[in-house]
């Protein structure tokens, strides 16, 4: 069995698990994002919805205003 032990979480600080972040931050390579193309009205068809929904949606202007 071995005599060493990992020291307790607490023991950890902020401040060096920032640390390890920052050291590894430059191996995580995010991917570039592409932005869709935006589509134009006239190609959109066939969606329906229903009227409760709508209803729903028309109100939410009320809550986040």
């Amino acid at each position: 069995m071995s005599n060493h032990t990992a020291p307790h979480e607490s023991e950890l600080s902020l401040a060096a698990l920032r640390g390890d972040c920052a050291r590894m931050a430059p191996h995580w390579t995010a991917p570039a994002r592409n932005a869709p193309a935006p589509v134009t009205p006239s190609l959109i068809n066939g969606v329906t919805v229903p009227p409760a929904s709508a209803r729903l949606v028309g109100a939410m202007s009320e809550y986040g205003d």
